[in-house]
């Protein structure tokens, strides 16, 4: 059955239209008179104790976003976004989140492997005034990661605002022919739709079944940016930090550039694309050469699916009249193993915005899973598009209705776009922090589809106690950080 009379039959096509109203992109508005914002790096020394300890407060600010006006907005140490996290595997982290909004929040470490107590998903509230103050070992490959508000009902908001920044991970397999001098050829690019008023403010209205689409893209927080090239290649680092919006990446010229690492890591080998399509929440790292002189724009062209609509101008690459030169890409990343045999398979039936028909119950733990197992889950999305994050996880994609995915999207991942009446099967590899009452989450990243309960919770167990783990929580055990 065509996908669009089966939205018809079920009565749903018209939700989803009202979705995209007004989504139809930037493309020949922009003069492209802004620098890139690169947002500073906070990457603090060890202390005596070993501990490396990040200072994060959420704050109230106004931005000047749209040329000559400004607009409420909210930062992490800054008036919007936060800084450039960075730590290499094996560091001891500590973060104090201190919260001086006028509301709740949370901070989540979007991609990270920790435990669950430390997640910053909706059980860690931090009240107004208090701080938070998790702690960890990083024990992961280098990844983009990154970091943002995660309180119930409340997260479309709190990113929109400007609650999000990249939590940059290294090891010692990764600077090995990648260009990673941060700021000059290693650039982060936090993609971001938004909407405003003739004031200039942010529009906040979240109506349609998408939640909001904007016209407008900011480029880590920059209106109408270009980033000067010095260098023959330069690595992006692209976080999808939309709300809603799906993004096909790629170059006006249609050159080809090379993925290198996908949400959690490197890929086996760089993988040549021309096109990327990247979902809220995912990350990509890619590689693209350039000539001294040119110019080009990175692009965002219409997809398949609603929320691809509009075309939109990203930034426009301007190359300076001599390049450095820059090391060949390594024809080899990272070993992969091949994905796990799932030891059981989960099914998860995605439909408007439930998951297996239930809405999030805070108090409800959906799977129970033990430490340390590799599982087969099954994202069945049987209406309009969302895509899916499991936290804390890893997992490679199987199959995309039946077939293998694209060699650029068989890397370690941990969000997966779900196109409307897709199957995709993702082996997930769990971690070994165990914690019968702290859930992990698993969702759509559509925040509107998160917020109105598309999302799930699992905990980690001792293997061998799946079935006398309680399956409903205390939540007053979970009141927050006062």
């Amino acid at each position: 059955m065509r996908r669009r009379s089966f939205l018809a039959l079920t009565g749903l096509a018209g939700l989803t239209l009202a979705g995209c109203a007004g989504a139809e992109g930037n493309e020949g508005t922009l003069s492209f008179r802004n620098p890139l914002r690169i947002p500073p790096v906070l990457d603090p020394a060890p202390g005596p104790d070993g501990v490396k300890r990040f200072a994060l407060r959420l704050q109230e600010g106004r931005s000047e976003l749209r040329p000559g006006k400004h607009a409420r907005t909210w930062g992490i140490n800054g008036d919007h976004l936060g800084p450039t996290l960075r730590a290499r595997r094996g560091d001891r982290v500590a973060m104090t989140v201190t919260n001086t909004l006028g509301e709740a929040s949370t901070l989540h470490w979007h991609g990270m492997r920790l435990p669950a107590a430390m997640d910053g998903g909706p059980h860690q509230m931090v009240e107004p005034g208090a701080t938070w103050s998790p702690e960890w070992n990083v024990d992961q490959p280098a990844a983009t990661t990154w970091y943002h508000p995660h309180p119930h009902g409340r997260t479309a908001l709190h990113v929109y605002r400007g609650l999000a920044g990249m939590f940059l991970l290294d090891d010692e397999n990764d600077a090995a022919g990648l260009p990673h001098e941060y700021g000059k050829d290693d650039i982060p690019l936090i993609i971001q739709d938004r909407k405003f008023t003739e004031a200039g403010e942010l529009d906040e209205d979240f109506g349609g079944t998408f939640g909001l689409l904007g016209d407008d893209v900011l480029i880590n927080g920059t209106y109408d940016p270009y980033f000067r090239v010095t260098t023959n290649q330069v690595r992006f680092r692209i976080l999808n930090g939309s709300n809603a919006h799906v993004f096909a990446v790629g170059f006006a010229d249609d050159r080809e550039f090379h993925v290198v690492a996908s949400d959690a890591g490197l890929l086996s080998r760089p993988v040549a694309v021309s096109r990327l399509r990247i979902s809220p929440g995912e990350r990509f790292e890619i590689v693209a050469s350039f000539e001294p002189g040119e110019q080009v724009l990175l692009k965002g062209f219409p997809g398949r699916d609603e929320i691809e609509d509009g075309a939109y101008d990203l930034l426009k690459l301007k190359a300076a009249s001599r390049l450095a030169p820059s090391a060949s890409l390594p024809a080899r990343l990272a070993v992969l193993a091949p994905p796990a045999d799932g030891e059981r398979t989960r099914s998860f039936k995605l439909y408007g915005s439930r998951i297996n028909g239930e809405p999030m119950d805070m108090a409800r733990i959906d799977e129970v899973v033990p430490a340390g197992a590799r599982e087969v889950w099954e994202l069945d999305n049987i209406t309009f598009s969302h895509n899916f994050h499991i936290h804390e996880v890893v997992f490679r994609i199987l199959d995309i209705d039946g077939d293998r995915p694209p060699e650029h999207l068989r890397g370690p991942k941990d969000t997966v776009y779900v196109p409307g009446k897709t199957k995709i099967r993702v082996a997930v590899e769990f971690g070994r922090h165990t914690d019968p009452k702290n859930p992990y989450m698993y969702h759509c990243h559509i925040l509107k589809h998160e917020d109105k309960g598309m999302m799930g919770q699992f905990v980690l167990v001792p293997p061998g106690t799946e079935d006398t783990t309680p399956r409903r929580l205390d939540l007053s055990r979970h009141a927050g950080h006062h």
